[in-house]
Protein backbone atom coordinates (compact mmCIF):
# COMPACT_ATOMS: atom_id res chain seq x y z
CA UNK A 1 0.00 0.00 0.00
CA UNK A 2 1.25 3.59 -0.92
CA UNK A 3 0.73 6.66 1.37
CA UNK A 4 -1.23 9.45 0.31
CA UNK A 5 1.59 12.19 1.83
CA UNK A 6 4.51 11.72 3.25
CA UNK A 7 5.73 13.97 6.39
CA UNK A 8 9.48 14.70 7.98
CA UNK A 9 9.67 15.87 11.50
CA UNK A 10 8.03 14.43 14.16
CA UNK A 11 7.64 17.17 16.64
CA UNK A 12 4.88 18.49 17.98
CA UNK A 13 3.09 19.85 15.16
CA UNK A 14 4.31 17.20 12.61
CA UNK A 15 2.97 14.47 14.98
CA UNK A 16 -0.13 15.98 15.07
CA UNK A 17 -0.85 17.00 11.30
CA UNK A 18 -0.57 13.55 11.01
CA UNK A 19 -2.61 12.31 13.70
CA UNK A 20 -5.46 14.68 11.54
CA UNK A 21 -4.65 13.73 8.15
CA UNK A 22 -4.82 10.06 8.98
CA UNK A 23 -8.03 10.82 11.12
CA UNK A 24 -9.68 11.66 7.91
CA UNK A 25 -8.54 9.12 6.07
CA UNK A 26 -5.34 9.75 4.90
CA UNK A 27 -2.29 7.48 4.83
CA UNK A 28 0.73 9.22 6.00
CA UNK A 29 4.14 7.89 5.59
CA UNK A 30 6.91 9.17 8.19
CA UNK A 31 9.87 10.06 8.72
CA UNK A 32 12.03 11.72 11.19
CA UNK A 33 16.14 12.24 10.74
CA UNK A 34 16.29 10.90 14.39
CA UNK A 35 14.98 7.29 13.30
CA UNK A 36 14.07 6.33 16.99
CA UNK A 37 11.69 9.07 17.13
CA UNK A 38 9.70 7.34 14.37
CA UNK A 39 9.46 4.19 16.22
CA UNK A 40 8.50 5.77 19.25
CA UNK A 41 5.43 7.46 17.29
CA UNK A 42 4.25 3.93 16.11
CA UNK A 43 4.82 2.57 19.65
CA UNK A 44 2.52 5.47 20.84
CA UNK A 45 0.04 7.95 19.56
CA UNK A 46 0.30 6.12 16.19
CA UNK A 47 -0.25 2.76 17.12
CA UNK A 48 -2.21 0.70 15.22
CA UNK A 49 -3.05 3.63 12.63
CA UNK A 50 -3.36 3.80 9.11
CA UNK A 51 0.40 5.51 9.17
CA UNK A 52 3.80 3.83 7.53
CA UNK A 53 7.07 4.39 9.27
CA UNK A 54 10.26 4.88 7.34
CA UNK A 55 13.61 4.67 8.35
CA UNK A 56 15.40 6.62 5.43
CA UNK A 57 14.48 9.65 3.28
CA UNK A 58 14.51 7.18 0.25
CA UNK A 59 12.50 4.83 2.01
CA UNK A 60 9.76 7.93 2.54
CA UNK A 61 9.87 8.39 -1.11
CA UNK A 62 9.23 4.99 -2.23
CA UNK A 63 6.33 4.31 -0.87
CA UNK A 64 4.26 7.48 -1.19
CA UNK A 65 1.96 7.67 -4.54
CA UNK A 66 2.25 9.64 -7.33
CA UNK A 67 2.54 12.31 -8.19
CA UNK A 68 4.43 12.41 -4.57
CA UNK A 69 3.64 15.37 -1.61
CA UNK A 70 6.02 15.22 1.04
CA UNK A 71 5.32 17.91 3.41
CA UNK A 72 8.55 19.62 5.64
CA UNK A 73 8.40 20.22 9.33
CA UNK A 74 11.32 21.11 10.41
CA UNK A 75 13.07 24.31 11.66
CA UNK A 76 12.53 27.64 9.55
CA UNK A 77 15.96 28.27 7.85
CA UNK A 78 19.28 26.14 6.68
CA UNK A 79 17.40 22.91 7.91
CA UNK A 80 14.47 23.44 5.21
CA UNK A 81 17.02 24.04 2.51
CA UNK A 82 18.84 21.21 3.31
CA UNK A 83 15.95 18.74 3.30
CA UNK A 84 14.88 20.22 -0.31
CA UNK A 85 18.52 19.35 -1.46
CA UNK A 86 18.31 15.68 -0.20
CA UNK A 87 14.93 15.33 -1.30
CA UNK A 88 15.27 16.81 -5.34
CA UNK A 89 17.51 13.84 -6.49
CA UNK A 90 15.21 11.44 -5.33
CA UNK A 91 11.79 12.76 -6.71
CA UNK A 92 10.13 12.88 -10.26
CA UNK A 93 8.82 15.47 -12.38
CA UNK A 94 5.32 16.77 -11.22
CA UNK A 95 6.16 15.67 -7.46
CA UNK A 96 5.39 18.20 -4.34
CA UNK A 97 7.46 19.49 -1.80
CA UNK A 98 5.61 21.37 1.46
CA UNK A 99 7.06 23.10 3.67
CA UNK A 100 4.76 23.69 6.51
CA UNK A 101 6.95 25.68 9.02
CA UNK A 102 6.77 29.26 9.62
CA UNK A 103 9.43 29.84 7.15
CA UNK A 104 10.70 33.74 6.27
CA UNK A 105 8.50 34.44 3.18
CA UNK A 106 11.53 35.69 0.94
CA UNK A 107 13.13 31.99 1.61
CA UNK A 108 9.60 30.74 0.21
CA UNK A 109 9.90 32.98 -2.92
CA UNK A 110 13.47 31.52 -3.47
CA UNK A 111 12.61 28.23 -2.74
CA UNK A 112 9.81 28.05 -5.22
CA UNK A 113 11.78 29.29 -8.33
CA UNK A 114 14.80 26.61 -7.39
CA UNK A 115 12.25 23.97 -7.41
CA UNK A 116 10.11 24.67 -9.89
CA UNK A 117 13.88 24.87 -12.31
CA UNK A 118 14.23 21.27 -11.40
CA UNK A 119 10.67 20.03 -12.54
CA UNK A 120 8.97 19.87 -8.85
CA UNK A 121 6.60 22.03 -7.61
CA UNK A 122 6.72 23.61 -3.84
CA UNK A 123 4.28 24.87 -1.66
CA UNK A 124 4.98 27.36 1.60
CA UNK A 125 1.91 27.41 3.56
CA UNK A 126 1.44 28.78 6.66
CA UNK A 127 -0.05 26.57 9.55
CA UNK A 128 -1.95 28.21 12.61
CA UNK A 129 -3.52 27.05 15.58
CA UNK A 130 -1.00 25.84 17.68
CA UNK A 131 -0.55 21.80 19.29
CA UNK A 132 -4.71 21.72 19.36
CA UNK A 133 -4.70 23.07 15.86
CA UNK A 134 -3.01 21.28 14.50
CA UNK A 135 -4.52 18.01 15.65
CA UNK A 136 -8.02 19.03 15.50
CA UNK A 137 -8.22 21.56 12.57
CA UNK A 138 -6.16 24.33 11.92
CA UNK A 139 -5.79 27.43 9.36
CA UNK A 140 -3.73 26.69 6.63
CA UNK A 141 -2.45 29.48 4.53
CA UNK A 142 -0.91 27.33 1.27
CA UNK A 143 1.24 29.26 -1.75
CA UNK A 144 3.83 28.44 -4.16
CA UNK A 145 3.18 26.06 -7.52
CA UNK A 146 -0.32 26.49 -8.02
CA UNK A 147 -0.36 23.17 -10.46
CA UNK A 148 0.23 21.71 -7.05
CA UNK A 149 -3.26 22.66 -5.28
CA UNK A 150 -5.24 20.38 -6.82
CA UNK A 151 -2.76 17.76 -5.95
CA UNK A 152 -3.28 18.57 -2.18
CA UNK A 153 -6.47 20.44 -1.95
CA UNK A 154 -8.54 17.63 -0.76
CA UNK A 155 -5.87 16.74 2.09
CA UNK A 156 -5.20 20.56 3.59
CA UNK A 157 -9.68 21.16 3.26
CA UNK A 158 -10.16 18.44 5.28
CA UNK A 159 -7.94 18.49 7.98
CA UNK A 160 -8.31 22.32 8.24
CA UNK A 161 -11.09 23.82 10.88
CA UNK A 162 -14.92 24.41 9.50
CA UNK A 163 -16.66 26.98 10.32
CA UNK A 164 -20.33 27.20 9.03
CA UNK A 165 -19.27 23.46 6.81
CA UNK A 166 -16.24 25.65 4.86
CA UNK A 167 -13.39 24.97 5.76
CA UNK A 168 -10.48 27.44 7.01
CA UNK A 169 -8.04 26.86 3.75
CA UNK A 170 -7.71 28.27 0.32
CA UNK A 171 -4.94 28.48 -1.96
CA UNK A 172 -3.33 32.47 -1.02
CA UNK A 173 -0.98 32.70 -4.53
CA UNK A 174 2.37 32.94 -5.86
CA UNK A 175 5.28 31.97 -4.37
CA UNK A 176 5.63 33.19 -1.25
CA UNK A 177 2.63 34.91 -0.49
CA UNK A 178 0.70 31.84 1.50
CA UNK A 179 3.74 32.45 4.03
CA UNK A 180 3.62 36.52 3.72
CA UNK A 181 0.24 35.92 4.59
CA UNK A 182 1.06 33.74 7.88
CA UNK A 183 3.38 36.21 8.85
CA UNK A 184 0.82 39.00 8.90
CA UNK A 185 -1.22 36.75 10.61
CA UNK A 186 1.11 36.21 13.36
CA UNK A 187 2.07 40.13 13.66
CA UNK A 188 -1.70 40.45 14.19
CA UNK A 189 -1.62 38.14 17.15
CA UNK A 190 1.53 40.29 18.73
CA UNK A 191 -0.95 43.10 18.39
CA UNK A 192 -3.56 41.51 19.75
CA UNK A 193 -1.93 39.86 22.87
CA UNK A 194 -0.50 43.36 23.76
CA UNK A 195 -3.51 45.07 23.49
CA UNK A 196 -5.34 42.43 25.79
CA UNK A 197 -1.89 42.63 28.09
CA UNK A 198 -2.28 46.31 28.50
CA UNK A 199 -5.83 46.17 29.32
CA UNK A 200 -4.73 43.74 31.98
CA UNK A 201 -2.00 45.88 32.83
CA UNK A 202 -4.83 48.54 33.26
CA UNK A 203 -7.12 46.85 35.29
CA UNK A 204 -4.36 45.69 37.65
CA UNK A 205 -2.09 48.97 38.33
CA UNK A 206 -4.68 51.50 37.73
CA UNK A 207 -8.21 49.99 39.21
CA UNK A 208 -6.41 48.19 41.31
CA UNK A 209 -8.10 44.93 40.89
CA UNK A 210 -7.16 41.43 41.17
CA UNK A 211 -6.94 38.51 39.13
CA UNK A 212 -10.52 36.75 39.69
CA UNK A 213 -11.95 40.16 39.21
CA UNK A 214 -10.10 40.71 35.69
CA UNK A 215 -10.82 37.12 34.81
CA UNK A 216 -15.37 38.38 35.01
CA UNK A 217 -14.02 40.97 33.05
CA UNK A 218 -12.67 38.93 29.86
CA UNK A 219 -15.56 36.40 30.53
CA UNK A 220 -17.99 39.49 30.23
CA UNK A 221 -16.06 40.50 26.98
CA UNK A 222 -15.80 37.08 25.52
CA UNK A 223 -19.42 37.42 25.25
CA UNK A 224 -20.03 40.42 23.35
CA UNK A 225 -18.06 42.07 20.25
CA UNK A 226 -14.19 40.99 21.88
CA UNK A 227 -15.25 36.52 21.16
CA UNK A 228 -11.93 35.68 20.57
CA UNK A 229 -9.55 32.52 21.14
CA UNK A 230 -6.95 35.28 22.76
CA UNK A 231 -9.95 36.90 25.01
CA UNK A 232 -11.25 33.21 25.88
CA UNK A 233 -7.98 31.83 27.07
CA UNK A 234 -6.79 35.07 28.83
CA UNK A 235 -10.38 34.71 31.04
CA UNK A 236 -8.63 31.16 31.85
CA UNK A 237 -5.50 31.84 32.43
CA UNK A 238 -6.72 34.96 34.90
CA UNK A 239 -8.56 31.97 36.68
CA UNK A 240 -5.68 29.20 37.25
CA UNK A 241 -4.78 28.54 40.71
CA UNK A 242 -1.17 27.22 41.45
CA UNK A 243 -0.54 24.68 43.85
CA UNK A 244 -1.08 26.85 46.96
CA UNK A 245 -4.39 28.11 45.49
CA UNK A 246 -2.84 31.73 44.73
CA UNK A 247 -3.59 32.76 40.94
CA UNK A 248 -0.63 31.35 38.63
CA UNK A 249 -0.57 34.49 36.73
CA UNK A 250 1.17 36.50 39.55
CA UNK A 251 3.93 33.89 39.81
CA UNK A 252 5.14 34.36 35.80
CA UNK A 253 8.48 36.38 35.41
CA UNK A 254 7.37 39.58 33.20
CA UNK A 255 9.31 38.47 30.10
CA UNK A 256 7.80 37.78 26.54
CA UNK A 257 9.78 35.83 24.58
CA UNK A 258 9.51 36.13 20.03
CA UNK A 259 10.32 34.27 17.84
CA UNK A 260 10.85 36.38 14.88
CA UNK A 261 7.50 36.39 12.88
CA UNK A 262 6.33 39.51 14.34
CA UNK A 263 9.81 41.03 14.06
CA UNK A 264 9.83 40.10 10.24
CA UNK A 265 6.31 41.99 9.96
CA UNK A 266 7.48 44.98 11.23
CA UNK A 267 10.03 44.97 9.07
CA UNK A 268 8.41 43.88 5.45
CA UNK A 269 6.51 47.05 7.11
CA UNK A 270 9.36 49.09 7.17
CA UNK A 271 10.65 47.43 3.72
CA UNK A 272 7.06 48.83 1.73
CA UNK A 273 7.01 52.10 3.91
CA UNK A 274 3.35 51.23 5.50
CA UNK A 275 2.96 52.38 9.25
CA UNK A 276 2.22 49.25 10.59
CA UNK A 277 2.74 50.85 14.30
CA UNK A 278 1.03 49.09 16.60
CA UNK A 279 2.12 45.38 15.73
CA UNK A 280 5.78 47.42 15.98
CA UNK A 281 5.24 48.74 19.27
CA UNK A 282 3.92 45.06 20.73
CA UNK A 283 7.74 43.96 18.72
CA UNK A 284 8.87 46.56 20.95
CA UNK A 285 7.19 45.89 24.18
CA UNK A 286 8.30 42.28 23.97
CA UNK A 287 12.01 43.35 23.50
CA UNK A 288 11.32 46.16 26.51
CA UNK A 289 10.25 43.20 28.63
CA UNK A 290 12.97 40.77 28.42
CA UNK A 291 15.28 43.72 29.53
CA UNK A 292 14.12 42.54 33.59
CA UNK A 293 17.15 43.51 35.65
CA UNK A 294 17.75 46.47 33.64
CA UNK A 295 14.11 47.96 34.49
CA UNK A 296 14.14 46.96 37.98
CA UNK A 297 17.29 49.29 38.55
CA UNK A 298 15.44 51.87 36.51
CA UNK A 299 12.55 51.36 38.71
CA UNK A 300 14.58 52.39 41.66
CA UNK A 301 15.88 55.26 39.98
CA UNK A 302 13.67 56.87 37.77
CA UNK A 303 10.00 58.21 39.11
CA UNK A 304 6.86 59.24 38.03
CA UNK A 305 3.01 59.74 39.02
CA UNK A 306 1.93 57.20 41.35
CA UNK A 307 -1.64 55.39 39.99
CA UNK A 308 -4.24 57.42 41.77
CA UNK A 309 -7.68 56.20 40.01
CA UNK A 310 -10.78 57.61 41.61
CA UNK A 311 -13.47 57.53 38.99
CA UNK A 312 -16.01 54.80 38.50
CA UNK A 313 -14.45 51.40 38.27
CA UNK A 314 -17.45 50.43 35.90
CA UNK A 315 -17.11 52.99 33.82
CA UNK A 316 -13.68 52.81 32.89
CA UNK A 317 -14.12 49.46 32.50
CA UNK A 318 -16.72 49.66 29.91
CA UNK A 319 -14.13 52.76 28.72
CA UNK A 320 -11.47 50.05 28.56
CA UNK A 321 -13.46 47.37 26.50
CA UNK A 322 -13.98 49.99 23.70
CA UNK A 323 -10.27 51.21 23.81
CA UNK A 324 -9.62 47.32 23.04
CA UNK A 325 -11.87 46.72 20.11
CA UNK A 326 -10.81 50.43 18.47
CA UNK A 327 -7.61 49.32 18.85
CA UNK A 328 -7.86 45.98 17.06
CA UNK A 329 -9.57 47.49 14.55
CA UNK A 330 -6.15 49.34 14.02
CA UNK A 331 -4.14 46.04 13.90
CA UNK A 332 -5.93 44.72 11.05
CA UNK A 333 -6.53 47.57 8.88
CA UNK A 334 -2.71 48.09 9.23
CA UNK A 335 -1.73 44.10 8.82
CA UNK A 336 -4.69 44.20 5.37
CA UNK A 337 -2.99 47.35 4.41
CA UNK A 338 0.32 45.34 4.20
CA UNK A 339 -0.75 42.80 2.56
CA UNK A 340 -2.11 45.16 0.03
CA UNK A 341 1.02 46.83 -0.60
CA UNK A 342 2.79 43.37 -0.53
CA UNK A 343 1.05 42.13 -3.27
CA UNK A 344 1.44 45.26 -5.20
CA UNK A 345 5.14 44.97 -4.91
CA UNK A 346 5.29 40.68 -5.67
CA UNK A 347 2.12 40.84 -7.90
CA UNK A 348 0.63 38.62 -6.11
CA UNK A 349 -3.41 38.39 -6.34
CA UNK A 350 -4.91 38.20 -2.80
CA UNK A 351 -8.55 37.70 -1.89
CA UNK A 352 -9.15 39.60 1.54
CA UNK A 353 -12.28 38.85 2.10
CA UNK A 354 -11.09 35.39 1.80
CA UNK A 355 -8.13 35.83 4.06
CA UNK A 356 -10.15 36.77 6.66
CA UNK A 357 -12.54 34.00 6.68
CA UNK A 358 -9.45 31.72 6.72
CA UNK A 359 -8.47 33.45 10.32
CA UNK A 360 -12.10 32.43 11.77
CA UNK A 361 -11.53 28.86 12.46
CA UNK A 362 -8.50 27.01 14.03
CA UNK A 363 -5.92 29.70 14.45
CA UNK A 364 -4.63 31.98 17.23
CA UNK A 365 -6.24 35.05 16.14
CA UNK A 366 -10.00 33.71 15.30
CA UNK A 367 -12.77 35.50 16.62
CA UNK A 368 -15.89 36.46 15.29
CA UNK A 369 -14.57 40.45 14.86
CA UNK A 370 -13.25 38.63 10.91
CA UNK A 371 -16.51 37.88 9.78
CA UNK A 372 -17.05 42.11 9.42
CA UNK A 373 -14.06 42.05 7.79
CA UNK A 374 -14.77 39.95 4.65
CA UNK A 375 -18.17 41.68 5.33
CA UNK A 376 -15.94 44.81 4.32
CA UNK A 377 -14.26 43.46 1.20
CA UNK A 378 -17.52 42.25 -0.44
CA UNK A 379 -18.87 45.57 -0.33
CA UNK A 380 -15.47 46.81 -1.67
CA UNK A 381 -12.89 44.99 -3.22
CA UNK A 382 -10.39 47.18 -3.79
CA UNK A 383 -10.83 48.88 -0.12
CA UNK A 384 -7.58 50.76 0.63
CA UNK A 385 -7.85 50.62 4.54
CA UNK A 386 -10.68 49.12 6.95
CA UNK A 387 -11.08 52.67 8.27
CA UNK A 388 -12.87 53.21 5.64
CA UNK A 389 -15.10 51.28 5.82
CA UNK A 390 -18.53 51.78 6.95
CA UNK A 391 -18.97 49.53 9.59
CA UNK A 392 -15.52 50.20 10.69
CA UNK A 393 -16.13 53.75 10.16
CA UNK A 394 -18.96 53.72 12.61
CA UNK A 395 -17.46 51.59 15.47
CA UNK A 396 -14.55 53.84 15.42
CA UNK A 397 -16.64 56.82 15.84
CA UNK A 398 -18.67 55.03 18.69
CA UNK A 399 -15.27 53.95 20.33
CA UNK A 400 -13.40 57.39 20.37
CA UNK A 401 -14.63 59.28 23.74
CA UNK A 402 -13.86 55.75 25.54
CA UNK A 403 -10.37 54.93 23.81
CA UNK A 404 -9.40 58.38 24.39
CA UNK A 405 -9.86 58.31 28.00
CA UNK A 406 -8.26 54.94 28.65
CA UNK A 407 -4.83 56.42 27.16
CA UNK A 408 -4.72 59.77 28.86
CA UNK A 409 -5.61 57.81 32.45
CA UNK A 410 -2.64 55.92 31.21
CA UNK A 411 -0.41 58.76 31.06
CA UNK A 412 -1.70 60.11 33.97
CA UNK A 413 -0.87 57.46 36.23
CA UNK A 414 2.78 56.81 34.49
CA UNK A 415 1.02 53.40 33.04
CA UNK A 416 2.60 52.36 29.83
CA UNK A 417 -0.09 51.94 27.06
CA UNK A 418 1.54 51.85 23.44
CA UNK A 419 -0.40 49.62 21.41
CA UNK A 420 -3.06 51.79 22.65
CA UNK A 421 -1.29 55.25 22.42
CA UNK A 422 0.30 54.06 18.84
CA UNK A 423 -3.21 52.59 17.34
CA UNK A 424 -5.13 56.22 18.44
CA UNK A 425 -1.78 58.26 17.24
CA UNK A 426 -2.23 56.16 14.05
CA UNK A 427 -5.80 57.27 13.37
CA UNK A 428 -5.35 60.55 14.55
CA UNK A 429 -2.53 60.61 11.81
CA UNK A 430 -4.28 59.34 9.11
CA UNK A 431 -7.32 61.19 9.16
CA UNK A 432 -5.26 64.50 9.24
CA UNK A 433 -5.08 66.27 6.08
CA UNK A 434 -2.57 68.67 6.80
CA UNK A 435 0.39 66.92 8.94
CA UNK A 436 3.56 68.85 9.85
CA UNK A 437 5.71 67.04 7.61
CA UNK A 438 5.78 70.31 5.56
CA UNK A 439 7.95 71.11 8.21
CA UNK A 440 10.36 67.88 7.86
CA UNK A 441 10.96 68.26 4.09
CA UNK A 442 11.85 72.18 4.66
CA UNK A 443 14.71 70.85 7.29
CA UNK A 444 15.96 68.41 4.97
CA UNK A 445 16.03 70.97 2.20
CA UNK A 446 18.14 73.11 4.54
CA UNK A 447 20.84 70.70 5.63
CA UNK A 448 20.99 68.48 2.71
CA UNK A 449 19.58 69.81 -0.52
CA UNK A 450 17.10 67.23 -0.64
CA UNK A 451 13.92 69.71 -1.92
CA UNK A 452 10.26 69.66 -1.20
CA UNK A 453 7.31 69.52 -3.42
CA UNK A 454 4.92 73.22 -2.83
CA UNK A 455 0.95 73.76 -2.31
CA UNK A 456 0.77 75.38 -5.27
CA UNK A 457 2.40 73.36 -7.80
CA UNK A 458 1.29 69.88 -9.29
CA UNK A 459 2.50 66.72 -7.16
CA UNK A 460 5.93 65.40 -8.47
CA UNK A 461 7.32 68.90 -9.16
CA UNK A 462 10.36 69.20 -6.82
CA UNK A 463 11.73 72.63 -5.79
CA UNK A 464 15.46 73.58 -3.61
CA UNK A 465 15.30 76.75 -1.34
CA UNK A 466 19.46 78.30 -0.99
CA UNK A 467 17.95 79.04 2.62
CA UNK A 468 21.42 80.73 3.79
CA UNK A 469 22.05 82.57 0.37
CA UNK A 470 25.20 80.46 0.46
CA UNK A 471 23.97 77.63 -0.55
CA UNK A 472 23.79 77.72 -4.25
CA UNK A 473 21.09 76.09 -6.46
CA UNK A 474 22.70 72.50 -6.60
CA UNK A 475 20.67 69.99 -4.94
CA UNK A 476 20.25 66.11 -4.34
CA UNK A 477 17.74 63.99 -6.42
CA UNK A 478 14.39 63.33 -5.16
CA UNK A 479 13.32 59.94 -3.89
CA UNK A 480 11.51 57.89 -1.37
CA UNK A 481 13.74 55.17 -0.36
Amino acid sequence: MKADIGLIGLAVMGENLVLNMESHGFCVAVFNRTVSKVDAFLQGRGKGKNIIGTASAQELVQSLKTPRKIMIMVKAGKPVDEWIDLLIPLLEKGDILIDGGNSHFPDTRRRTEYVEKRGLLYIGTGVSGGEEGALRGPSIMPGGSEAAWPHVKPIFQSIAAKVENDPCCEWIGADGSGHFVKMVHNGIEYGDMQVITEAYHFMRQILGMEADEIREVFAHWNEGELNSYLIEITRDIMGFKDADGKPLIDKILDTAGQKGTGKWTAIAALDQGIPLTLIGEAVFSRCLSSMKEKRVLASQVLSGPPARFRGSRQTMLRNLEKALYASKIISYAQGFTLMKAAAEEYHWNLNYGSIALLWRGGCIIRSAFLGKIKEAFDRNAGLDNLLLDPFFKDKIDACQPAWRKVVAEGALNGIPLPAFGSALAYYDGYRTANMPANLIQAQRDYFGAHQYERTDAPRGAFFHTNWTGRGGQTHSTAYTA
